[in-house]
């Protein structure tokens, strides 16, 4: 079974700051965020101007019920699942912000995929791209044993901007290019536009009749 696509606070960043949410829910359809990664959606907002729409979007996705908001109240199932992702009490590592969002994103998507889920997380951060791997070679460790276990798999900002194109929010190159630049200035972490494959003639070769 194939659950809401679990957010990170960049991709989320990355969409909702330039109103782009429509692009991102058409595309990959409705969405999830633990609560620490739409705290940390809304701080950012508030505390650098480039980020500024990112929270009435945020409000106003949620309200729609197009995002829900997952809790982050240990419980048994976070908490069970944290033992594997992080291998510390999850009330010990709620204390340490640092990479908090990215840390209880895959925990969620870990304790969904030990219900029988198949999780997809929605994560930019390299470092988080590195513990869902770690998370989905320990599910398929479970998986012999246990089945019916689900599975974790990830996708990015790239990915999805991928999928988008020919769209009507993406209908050409030109568009694409537009929008990239307009994210990377929000993102330094995203690659420059000529190395993720974006701009490829065989990705929109029947799909634009646009050319740079």
């Amino acid at each position: 079974m194939s659950e809401r696509i679990i957010m990170d606070a960049g991709p989320g960043l990355n969409f909702f700051s330039v109103n782009e949410e429509r692009l991102l829910i058409g595309t990959v359809g409705r969405l999830a965020m633990p609560e620490t990664v739409h705290a940390e959606i809304i701080r950012k907002s508030q505390q650098d101007h480039r980020f500024r729409a990112a929270e009435s979007v945020l409000r106003r996705v949620t309200t729609g019920e197009y995002v829900i908001v997952l809790s982050d109240e240990v419980t048994d199932e976070l908490s069970h699942a944290s033992g594997f992702v992080i291998h510390q009490p999850l009330p010990q590592r709620k204390r340490s912000p640092k990479d908090l969002g990215e840390t209880m994103v895959v925990t969620h998507a870990f304790a969904q995929a030990l219900a029988g889920k198949s999780v997809v997380v929605l994560i930019d951060d390299g470092a988080g791209q590195q513990m869902v791997a770690r998370a989905s070679r320990q599910l398929d460790r479970l998986r012999i044993k246990t089945p019916e276990i689900g599975t974790i798999s990830c996708i990015t900002t790239v990915s999805v901007l991928r999928a988008a194109i020919g769209s009507e929010h993406i209908p050409d190159r030109g568009a694409m290019r537009t929008l990239y630049e307009r994210m990377s200035a929000l993102d330094d972490g995203l690659l420059p536009i000529e190395q993720t494959g974006l701009l490829d003639k065989a990705l929109w070769r029947g799909r634009s009749s646009s050319q740079l």
